[in-house]
């Protein structure tokens, strides 16, 4: 489905019935990443998956697609499908969105989820190699960042043998339209550090992380868990980056186990 939100279309799937669950991927994925949790999830929970703007069926915009810009864009859905309060979980970039949306909506917000992602700003190592990504995206496509990507995303062992999710991911990659990739790699070396925000967040939080993870790795994880009172932090074993692809079931079994409190 697409809808008309804040001067661009997002696409997005909105599926089951009971408590809403939003469920934000990462850079540079789309929704159809969240496919396991939403077969998992639908049949107790009304489960919402926003394109974020810039990838898939969504709008593509000029300027920096900020992670303000895309809670605010997220909310805005939820405006429009009426529905007040939800569970926002988000994996990497969606982490930072998820966190973006806490901040400004917090009475929205029901519980969260920050999966592989991290509350800090991006180093100025970081923000000259998002500059770099997005050279390289304008000027030659999302081939060579899916090539470069791919290792650092799955853990060996996914890699190694289960080569539906190996292209899966790489498909999600090389399809999102470069100028989309420019625009969130340029909004994300612009976000704000969250780390001194975190103690302010009262919602019920979990945070899961892969344990291979080596782009938000355990450490980022622990820090958000020590800061944020009453978190849950759940380690997930044979999974990097992309746990909820790399590790389905068992991602699955504890975003349940936590949803039900």
């Amino acid at each position: 489905m697409k809808v008309r939100v804040r001067g661009i279309e997002l696409g997005y799937d909105d599926l089951g019935s009971g408590p809403a669950v939003v469920l934000l991927h990462g850079y540079p994925f789309n929704r159809s990443m969240w496919h396991e949790q939403v077969a998992a999830l639908k049949q107790t929970h009304r489960v919402i998956t926003p394109d974020l703007r810039g990838h898939g069926e969504s709008d593509v915009t000029s300027s920096p697609a900020t992670m303000k810009d895309m809670a605010l864009d997220v909310a805005a859905l939820l405006e429009l499908l009426n529905i007040s309060r939800a569970t926002v979980a988000g994996l990497s970039m969606g982490g930072y969105v998820a966190l973006a949306f806490y901040r400004l909506f917090q009475l929205r917000v029901r519980s969260l989820i920050l999966a592989d992602t991290r509350a800090q700003a991006d180093t100025d190592e970081g923000k000259q190699n998002r500059a770099a990504q997005r050279e390289q995206a304008l000027e030659h496509g999302m081939e060579g960042i899916a090539n470069s990507l791919l290792p650092k995303l799955l853990a060996p062992e996914t890699v190694a043998r289960r080569p539906e999710v190996v292209k899966q991911v790489r498909e999600m990659m090389v399809k999102t339209v470069p100028q989309g990739a420019a625009a969130a790699l340029h909004g994300m070396a612009q976000r704000q550090d969250q780390t001194s925000f975190l103690y302010r967040i009262i919602s019920p939080t979990l945070i899961v992380v892969g344990r291979e993870d080596s782009i938000t790795p355990v450490a980022d994880a622990e820090l958000m868990h020590r800061e944020i009172g009453g978190s849950r932090l759940e380690i997930i074993e044979n999974a990097a980056h992309v746990s909820c692809l790399d590790q389905a079931d068992e991602f699955n079994r504890i975003v349940i186990k936590f949803l039900g409190f």
